[in-house]
């Protein structure tokens, strides 16, 4: 077998490889002799099949058989020989097939980048710290509360926090536009679900009261034909509701756990869930930093093949979250939409892949124990559910990926420039910034 190898643009490699004509014949005549024995052909007994009449009637699709198992063993054959890491599935051209001649064909596929992972000393994560007080808890259950509120007809004028109940119509340039007029909507003032300027307008309103309100769409606004367009709002308020929150009784607190029926047991519990809370969010913060350190040290291309098999991933989920259905076709989403992520994902992927790679690290079973049972500890039989990971090898595997990337991230946080910074639950628990690339 001969093998050449050529680097057509960046990451594309073109394998050339020839197999001599005596390998192809060799099995091809095996193959026969092989399907000789095993075929049933009208006029001649079982295992009596002459050759040349097999070759005859089945010939050219034996061949055929032939040449893709030869395709498909001397391709890895090639890749290990030239020590070449394909990303994705290679594009398989046959150069030269003719029978009593040498086979060529070619492979094109992306590989992986070749990567020495650097600078960690140079990244730089400022590690919170965040102790949870008796009136962070007190604060959250007002949330709760905020959350089950209900509204009631209220005979006044509008205030911050009302919920009313109107008729809208929207005109750009004097005529209606798309998304927006609606009917009996519901709105919450201040909750910031209408454009600046909005829900501003309402406040004093009284039921049967109509606004006229001019505005403008902010610039950053999701529509390219009304961002930062002037606009002019018709507004009737059809009612006015004040909100009522519910009393911290056992009514209430049997909504989160019928099986906790005291003030003390349920403060008890909300504390237990702000723990998890936080400590999930000071991890993934620690997370965000390490990974843009990583890819600020470390520019690499990734494979175009990757970044598209990730857009596809990217895609499903979307349409799994938002309830698509089998009914939508995912790729009628635009790839645009997902690039940026997907790209930076797979970047990520390589780049801390590789870094796992040149430290050895395995995964320690321990913690993959001790993680799952920190999963299980929520469920009314924990046991149970630690059984259930255990016994199922995918959600095992997930597991022991994400106990792997915590090892990695603390063998980074060993080298990496650290400073602490104590701040409050509220600050702690609030989402990382999202980088560039991911915006």
């Amino acid at each position: 077998m001969q093998v050449s190898v050529e680097t057509t643009s960046g990451l594309e490699r073109r394998v050339n490889v020839i197999v001599p004509a005596a390998d192809i014949d060799g099995s091809v005549d095996a193959k026969l002799k092989d399907t000789a024995k095993k075929v049933k052909i009208d006029g001649f007994r079982p295992g009596k099949v002459p050759v040349r009449e097999v070759k005859r009637r089945f010939g050219k699709s034996i061949r055929e058989e032939v040449l893709g198992e030869v395709v498909s063993q001397k391709f890895y054959e090639a890749i290990s020989q030239e020590k070449l890491n394909p990303a994705g599935m290679p594009n398989i051209e046959r150069v030269k097939d003719e029978a009593g001649e040498d086979f060529e064909f070619t492979a094109i596929f992306e590989v992986y980048p070749e990567l020495e992972v650097t600078g960690i000393e140079s990244i730089s994560v400022t590690r919170q710290t965040a102790d949870i007080s008796d009136s962070d808890v007190q604060d959250m259950i007002q949330k709760l509360r905020e959350q089950r509120a209900t509204f009631d007809a209220a005979d006044r004028a509008a205030a911050d926090g009302d919920q009313l109940t109107i008729d809208f119509d929207g005109k750009l340039d004097g005529e209606s536009f798309e998304g927006g007029s609606a009917t009996d909507s519901p709105l919450v003032l201040g909750s910031a679900s209408m454009i600046p300027g909005f829900e501003d307008g309402l406040i004093g309103a009284k039921a049967g009261d109509e606004k006229v309100l001019d505005l403008e769409f902010p610039g950053d606004y999701h529509s390219e034909d009304l961002k930062g367009k002037a606009v002019q709002f018709t507004v009737k308020v059809n009612e006015v509701a004040e909100r009522k929150l519910p009393e911290v009784d056992d009514e209430f607190i049997a909504q989160f756990n019928p099986k906790e029926n005291t003030l003390e047991s349920f403060t008890v519990e909300i504390k237990a869930n702000m723990e998890r809370e936080l400590k999930n969010a000071l991890k993934n913060k620690v997370k965000q930093q390490i990974m843009d350190g990583l890819l600020e040290q470390n520019q690499v291309d990734v494979p175009k093949a990757l970044v598209d098999s990730e857009i596809d991933r990217q895609r499903q989920q979307m349409v799994q979250q938002f309830g698509g259905g089998a009914q939508f076709d995912p790729s009628t989403l635009p790839a645009e939409l997902f690039e940026a992520q997907a790209t930076r994902s797979v970047k990520l992927g390589v780049v801390f892949g590789e870094f796992i790679k040149q430290k050895e690290i395995t995964v320690d079973g321990d913690r993959v124990r001790t993680t799952i049972e920190e999963m299980a500890q929520p469920y009314e039989n924990p046991e149970q559910v630690v059984t259930w990971y255990y016994d199922n090898e995918q959600q095992l595997k997930q597991v022991e990926s994400l106990v792997l990337e915590d090892q990695a991230i603390d063998a980074i946080l060993a080298e990496a420039n650290i400073t602490d910074e104590q701040v409050s639950y509220e600050e702690a628990v609030k989402p990382p910034e999202q980088s560039a690339e991911e915006a």
